[in-house]
This record gives structure tokens, C-alpha cells and sequence, in this order.
């Protein structure tokens, strides 16, 4: 919903909440039903309110639970029953430096100061641990914004007395606990508060008449700041940044101008301007995000473009480069077809509006950003939130060259008039095994991510996963595929939970990068092995169809499982005895874990 893609009217959010929410309820978009329990140290109903609809607009449906006003501490402590039977999903701590019970005052020792510190720290470390422990959900806590007043003066920001001090103390604890604990994340209001301005966001008359933590205004900011963080956790990120060149990357338009004719580098404003974007989106693709070029131009000026010497970006960053003189759309459809994810996991970065309309009318579900002047084209895609790292695995460091890889792979094929010969001359070799601590947060990110190739598509938490990977009640199986190209990393999971002498399989997923290269038959050749050994007769898969998942409704049916119940347009229930399985794949040589 445009409304509330950034940058947004705050006042407009606030006067049309409810119509809104209407359009959004009505837009018959198929939602992840997710409970949140938010614990308020202000009044957070307002807040909780916006967040609905940021979360309803990411695909996500809500449900919350708000302690009463102030009772934060308690109902972390000491779960009332209404918090113990909603049983969150994910539990937001909304504090703020209002709830800082004591602060160091002028001629404490420093013995004093910090033992106040600690004090704070030790209060809101009970809390996490009571939370973690009860909940097992992921935990976001607010850090501090700095006070509005400074008593010393710029000494605040120093001396152990300053409440700026005490404060940037505080949060530096905050993060360190993050640091050491999956599953926390710590809410950035130090930073969102110093963005709105902190003058604005702390005016006291919000507080004074109704407990509020920041001023109305702000509200908007804060809720959309904390939903990235929930739709991240769930897998509603964007995956893929689609560029276009001609005054996106580089001012001018390098087909009339030429490549000494463009703007890029240290000469100008201008031109330091678009050096400076494109340095952000190599740091994005840092990150793991792809990048690819969508522009309407000849190719052979378009890589120029892209040799620019003063540039940040060159050709090689990019996973496809579409220049050419088709529509955009079509070049971003066929984009997201090639890379093997939807349209919707795409941002499109382009400076002409008409270009972003048609995008939008097109393929909805596509993000089109307003780029207005070069030197806000950091800030909005930065604000927008479309690439929040919650998680940040090895894989991620390496996504641009697995996609790359991919089109090696594909160019191979194309040679092959036998697509079994292909698949053998890839020399695939797979790493199939119980999981191991040092891929559980890639395993969680793809649990939360995998739309297509994901018959259940059931989400699990950090600390979830840690459960499963620690019960024996479970079989697990992750996989690891490399090839002649290079390693592909974790590409498939597999969870099935014990009932007797059967397994029902309560997750299978496998990454879009590696479909039809038969990794499903040596996964399941694996897991039956494990059921063998585990004394299970009977694999029980299940298929829950979702908008996305059509690609694999057959798939238990073509790996020789027979359907026991089910129609073709609902779920359905398939079993496989192990004692009668014979191994399928054929082109993947597969080993267990290297320690093992």
C-alpha cells in the first residue's frame, strides 16, 4: 500500500488508521497469523495500532497482547494468565529512558554510578531470561534515546554523572547482550529518535498528558521501525535490488553523453552524490542482497557506464544486467524468473516516476521507491527497511556468487541435449546430515524465507529451532550441495517428528537456487536411511497449500509417496513405506557431516 511505504505522511497514517486497516483487511492477501505480545513501560496503544497496519501491508496478520500501563517488569517477571495462554510469537519490550528508575547524580562516586548501572542492567537481564526461558520467542527490546536535557552541558556526553553518559552505557550493555544471544534484538530508538530529532520526539507534553514516549507525530516512525524487525524475523524481506543507470547510478544519460560525459566520482556535488549511492548499494550487495541492472539502454553503454573509472559499481557486481529496450516490467518479470524468486522479493531503483508507475500497476507486490534527488537516494532506500538484517549468515556474504554460479550452470545446460548428461557433468556433490550448531541460523533463515519449494511453509524462531535441533524426538537432515561452479551452502531442510514407528515430516523446504538438480531425491534417500535407523516403517509428508507453493503440490507423489487424503485444491496427506524405498538419485554423490 503506498500509504505506508516510505516516506510517509505521519499525520495521514494517524487521521486514516481505520480506513486503512479496512483496505488492507479487504485486499484478500493471504497472511502469516503471527501473536505479539508488547510490554509497555508508556502508553502503547497507539503504537500497537500503527503496527498493524506496516505488519498487514509486509503479509503478516497480528494478533497482540498489551500489559497494562507501566506493568512491564511484572508481566515479564511474572506472566499474568493471559499472557501465559497467548503464548506470543514474539515479545516487544516498548521502554524508554522514562522507565530508567534511578540515575547517577552529581558528586556520586563512581562506585555509586555504576553500581545504579547494574542495578538497570540486572533488572532488565531478569526480564530477557524470564522471557526466553517461558516463551522460547525472540525478544526485541527498545534501547534508550538520549535525554532532552543535558545537565553538564557536551561534559554529559563524558563524565560518569551525565545522564548521556549513563545512557550510551546502557545501551552499549544492551547490544552486548544481543551480541552473545540469538533470538534478541535490540530496537534502535538511540538512532530513530536522533533521525526524527530528538527535540520533536521527546516533547514532554506527550508524556505529561498521556504517558506517551514520544510525540504523535513520531509514533508512525517507530511502529514501522519495529515492524521491519517483525517481518524480517518471518521472512517478508526483499531479497533482490533492481537498478536502473542513466541518472540512478550516474548523472546523465551515457548513450548522448558518453562515458566521459556522465557524473560520477569527486569532481562535483553532483557527481560525489552518485559515488556515494552507488558505494551504498555495493555494501548492500555486501550484505547478500542481488543486484541486478534493469535500464533501457544499449548494453554496450551500459557496461561502459558501469567501467566508469570513478565508479563504485562495476559489471561484475551485478548477478544480470538487462540493458535493453523492452518494457521494464517485462525485463523485471523476467528477472525474477531467472534468479528463481517472485516478482514481490524485487526493489526497484529507478529516478523516472512513469518508469516506477508502470512497474507498480504491473507487477504488484514490486516495491518502486520514490528517488527524488540524488542525495536522498541513500535515505530512502535506507529508511524504507526493505533489507532489515535480523539474521546474517556465511551464505549471505556469498549470495551474489552462488546466483552467478547459477548462470554458469544455466549457460552448461544449454549445451547438454540431455538433461541427465547436464546434471552429471556438474560433479554435484552433497554434505546430508543431522544438523550442526554452525548452520542453525542459516537454517532458520531458510525455514522463514522459502515460499516456493516449501510444502509446509511452517516458520520457526531462533530459539524454536534450537528445541528441535536439541530433542530427540526428531529427525533432522540439512543440505549442503556443491558443484563444479562452486558451493551452493545449505540449499535444503528436512523435520520430521516421531510418532511410534512413523515420521511426520513437519518441514521440507529447499532454496529456488538449486531446484531441478535432483537434491530432493537425495535428501529423501537420506532420510529414509535415518528412519531405518531410527526403527520408522512410515514417512508421513504433508502438503498445506499456500499462493506460493503450487510448484511442489505433486512433488510427494512423483518421489513415490501415495496420497491417503487430500483433494486437489486443499491439503494433503501422503505416506511412503521405508522398508520397500530403493535410493533415486543418481548425479549427486552425497556424505555425511565431515565429523561425523
Amino acid at each position: 500500500m503506498r500509504e505506508l511505504e516510505y516516506p510517509f505522511q505521519p499525520g495521514e497514517i494517524i487521521s486514516k488508521r481505520k480506513a486503512l486497516r479496512r483496505a488492507l483487511a479487504a485486499d484478500g492477501t493471504a497472511r502469516l497469523q503471527k501473536k505479539i505480545a508488547v510490554l509497555g513501560g508508556s502508553t502503547t496503544s497507539d503504537i500497537v495500532k500503527t503496527m498493524e497496519l506496516f505488519l498487514l501491508d509486509a503479509g503478516i496478520e497480528p494478533v497482540f497482547y498489551e500489559s497494562e500501563y507501566g506493568q512491564y517488569y511484572q508481566d515479564a517477571m511474572f506472566p499474568p494468565e493471559g499472557l501465559a495462554d497467548f503464548s506470543p510469537d514474539v515479545v516487544f519490550i516498548h521502554t524508554t529512558g522514562r522507565n530508567i528508575a534511578s540515575w547517577p547524580a552529581v558528586g556520586e562516586a563512581a562506585q555509586e554510578v555504576d553500581g545504579k548501572l547494574e542495578a538497570e542492567l540486572g533488572k532488565f537481564r531478569a526480564m530477557w531470561e524470564s522471557l526466553e526461558q517461558r516463551f522460547h520467542c525472540p525478544i526485541i527490546q527498545n534501547n534508550f534515546e538520549k535525554p532532552f536535557f543535558r545537565l553538564l552541558g557536551n561534559r554529559d556526553a563524558w563524565d560518569i554523572h551525565g545522564r548521556t553518559n549513563f545512557t550510551n552505557r546502557l545501551n552499549q550493555a544492551f547490544c552486548d547482550w544481543a551480541a552473545g544471544h540469538p533470538g534478541f534484538y535490540v530496537h534502535d530508538v538511540d538512532y530513530l529518535s536522533g533521525d526524527f530529532g530528538l527535540l520533536r520526539w521527546a516533547d514532554p507534553a506527550y508524556w505529561n498528558l498521556y504517558k506517551y514516549a514520544m510525540c504523535l507525530e513520531a509514533i508512525p516512525a517507530f511502529a514501522f521501525s519495529v515492524s521491519n524487525i517483525i517481518k524480517s524475523l518471518f521472512g517478508k524481506n526483499k531479497k533482490a535490488l533492481a537498478l536502473d543507470l542513466d541518472n540512478t547510478l550516474w548523472g546523465g544519460v551515457v548513450g548522448d553523453d558518453g562515458v566521459e560525459g556522465i557524473e560520477i566520482g569527486q569532481e562535483t556535488g553532483v557527481s560525489q552524490s552518485y559515488y556515494e549511492f552507488q558505494s551504498y548499494v555495493k555494501q548492500l550487495k555486501n550484505l547478500g542482497v542481488l543486484l541486478t541492472v534493469c535500464s533501457k539502454n544499449d548494453e554496450e553503454n551500459a557496461l561502459a557506464g558501469l567501467g566508469h573509472p570513478e565508479g563504485a559499481l562495476r559489471p561484475g557486481d551485478f548477478i544480470l544486467i538487462k540493458a535493453n529496450w523492452e518494457n521494464k516490467d517485462r525485463n523485471i518479470a523476467e528477472t525474477a524468473a531467472q534468479l528463481n524468486i517472485l516478482p514481490e522479493s524485487i526493489v526497484f531503483a529507478d529516478d523516472n516516476p512513469a518508469e516506477r508507475e508502470i512497474v507498480r500497476a504491473q507487477l504488484p507486490g514490486v516495491i518502486a521507491p520514490e528517488l527524488e534527488g540524488v542525495e536522498n537516494y541513500i535515505a530512502t532506500i535506507d529508511r524504507g527497511g526493505y533489507f532489515e538484517a535480523t539474521t546474517f549468515s556465511e551464505d549471505d556474504l556469498k549470495r551474489n556468487e552462488m546466483y552467478k554460479a547459477n548462470a554458469l550452470r544455466a549457460a552448461q545446460q544449454a549445451s547438454f541435449a540431455d538433461y541427465g548428461e547436464y546434471l552429471k557433468s556438474l560433479g554435484m556433490h552433497a554434505v546430508i546430515d543431522d544438523f550442526l550448531p554452525i548452520y542453525l541460523t542459516r537454517i532458520t533463515q531458510l525455514a522463514n524465507k522459502s515460499n516456493q519449494f516449501n510444502l509446509t511453509t511452517r516458520r520457526y524462531t531462533t530459539g524454536q529451532m534450537v528445541q528441535v535441533f536439541e530433542s530427540p524426538e526428531y529427525v533432522r537432515l540439512y543440505g549442503k550441495l556443491v558443484d563444479k561452479f562452486g558451493d551452493n551452502g545449505v540449499v535444503s531442510v528436512v523435520i520430521g517428528h516421531k510418532d511410534g514407528q512413523a515420521l511426520d515430516i513437519e518441514l521440507w523446504l529447499m532454496s529456488c537456487r538449486v531446484l531441478k538438480r535432483d537434491m530432493e531425491f537425495a535428501m529423501l534417500d537420506r532420510l529414509v536411511e535415518r528412519c531405518r535407523e531410527e526403527g520408522v516403517a512410515t514417512l508421513r509428508g504433508y502438503y498445506f497449500p499456500t499462493a506460493k507453493n503450487g510448484m511442489v503440490r505433486e512433488l510427494y507423489g512423483t518421489l513415490g509417496f501415495q496420497k491417503v487424503s487430500g483433494d486437489e485444491a486443499g491439503p494433503s496427506v501422503w505416506e511412503l513405506d521405508t522398508a520397500g524405498y530403493t535410493p533415486q538419485c543418481q548425479v549427486i554423490q552425497v556424505s555425511g557431516n565431515p565429523e561425523g
